[in-house]
């Protein structure tokens, strides 16, 4: 069936058309670059993550042993709790112009023994042990600081207290620490990505230079250059396509050549009619004997009718042919409806030459896709051959029916066609010798090109009810819905 082109794929199309052109090097450039600039802040985040883990880890160790070596200053004394100083506790913890250091020893019950009160104690659970020391984080006195901490038992006997020593330090030179390897990490970054940006933009622009010297190569090519472009000489990425395009070059030149050959046939066949009616006509300007006239007059006629089949012959072939018809003339058709309107058109020829014409099917309605004035012509052609090569007395039967799909059958009682020649009836300006008829040659190829452009099937074959031919056309079935199988068709089925 034809394609069918609605107005909303006319209105995607025309948008389209109006908007800039895809550009592959945008389309690969953009996808480049948009995923690094979605990286780029992400890794900044990783990175600081990752600096403030090293800024962590040499003052971590500090503050580790700024715990164990208070821890080991801690005794117990008649039972209480005792912290032995050899110095002021604020000369060992001294702090510096960055930070400011805290410490605390404070037992089980949460009473602070010796130094800041304000560092928090440990959320619990509690892991009780004396060698290793925890790290967390506080907020002190408004600063953001590192707590390290750990439990012991100043005396390894039983009912021995469970002491709490911890030291902090608020958070400025890691801080700095930390800021200064972003910073370090960073400022390459800033000069890498635009120097990225620049190379991936000379690497593309020399990547896609094979595609521009194919653009001038075929650029260059003369209109009536149709050979193919050599697919070894083109990236491989493209080949599928340049085979493609070769393919599509190679149809356009045999359809060219086939129209070349059709042009020329054409000239050579209307030569010979138009030639017998100017001698016809010259020979009636001459004649003075007035039956003489009257007979040239009439063969003059039967020349201008020939002609003038000839000529809608070649019409309805440049018709069938001609794109408009494919894509926009589309739409559902009653077969039985074209098949009688075609037989009433034709039945005043059958009547001169005493021949039954008669149409059967007509109780199913089928539906097909397609062009109503091509498969008008379609119908006609076929009936009118029947016609014309059926002898005086003889029949046509034009049948409609529906075996899995919508089926159209011509069958007449007239010579046949010999099987050698079935297929070569399809050729433009081909006719059959020996039938003592009339005819462009054009009928039977009309009748193949509309059949084609419906996504039909045409066959010739021997009339199984006699003498004759039966020409049968088969229809793709459509979305439309299947008609009921009356018994007729049943039995075709089985």
């Amino acid at each position: 069936m034809l394609p069918r082109r609605r107005k909303s794929e006319k209105t995607t199309v025309g948008a389209r058309r109006s908007g800039p052109p895809n550009s592959l090097f945008g389309e690969i450039l953009d996808w480049m670059l948009a995923p690094l600039l979605f990286l780029w802040p992400i890794s900044i985040i990783v990175t600081h993550n990752v600096a403030d883990n090293i800024a962590n880890q040499p003052y971590d160790l500090a503050l580790a042993d700024g715990v164990r070596a208070l821890s080991r200053l801690v005794t117990l004394a008649d039972g209480q709790v005792v912290v032995q100083f050899p110095a002021p506790p604020r000369a060992l913890f001294r702090a510096d112009q960055d930070d400011v250091l805290y410490f605390q020893v404070a037992d089980d019950a949460g009473t602070t023994i010796t130094g800041d009160a304000d560092i928090p104690r440990p959320m619990p659970p509690y892991l009780a042990t004396g060698e290793e020391v925890r790290f967390r984080d506080e907020i002190i006195h408004g600063e953001e600081t590192r707590v390290a901490y750990l439990f012991l038992r100043p005396d390894e006997g039983v009912g021995s207290p469970l002491v709490l020593v911890q030291v902090a330090e608020t958070r400025n030179k890691r801080s700095d620490l930390a800021s200064r390897v972003v910073t370090g990490v960073l400022l390459p970054q800033f000069a890498i990505i635009p120097l990225a940006v620049v190379l991936v933009w000379v690497g593309l622009s020399r990547g896609i230079a094979p595609l521009n010297r194919l653009q001038s190569l075929i650029r260059r090519r003369r209109p009536t250059d149709l050979s193919p472009v050599p697919p070894a000489s083109v990236p491989e990425e493209v080949r599928p396509l340049i085979i493609a395009f070769n393919d599509m070059m190679m149809r356009l030149e045999e359809n060219l050549q086939a129209q070349q050959r059709f042009i020329a046939d054409a000239a050579h066949q209307m030569r010979t009619p138009l030639t017998g009616l100017k001698m016809q006509t010259e020979l009636a300007l001459h004649e003075t004997d007035p039956e003489q006239l009257r007979l040239s007059l009439a063969h003059i006629a039967e020349s201008t009718e020939r002609a003038a089949h000839l000529i809608n012959q070649l019409l309805s072939l440049a018709r069938a042919e001609a794109s408009f018809e494919k894509l926009y003339a589309v739409e559902p058709v009653s077969l039985g409806a074209v098949v009688r309107e075609v037989a009433l058109d034709l039945f005043p020829r059958a009547q001169a030459k005493n021949i039954d014409l008669g149409a059967e099917g007509g109780e199913v309605e089928l539906q097909v896709e397609g062009n109503p004035v091509l498969l008008r012509e379609l119908v006609r052609n076929l009936v009118d051959n029947a016609i014309k090569y059926t002898p005086q007395g003889g029949h046509v039967t034009v049948r409609t029916r529906f075996a899995g799909s919508p089926v159209l059958e011509i069958e007449d009682s007239g010579p046949g066609i010999p099987e050698s020649d079935r297929e070569l009836v399809f050729e433009r300006f081909y006719r059959v010798l020996g039938s003592g008829v009339d005819g462009s040659g054009l009928g039977l190829p009309i009748v193949r090109e509309i059949a084609e452009l419906h996504r039909a099937s045409v066959t010739l074959d021997a009339n199984p009810a006699g003498q004759g031919t039966l020409a049968r056309i088969v229809f793709p079935r459509s979305h439309l819905q299947a008609p009921p199988l009356v018994q007729g068709d049943v039995d075709a089925l089985v």
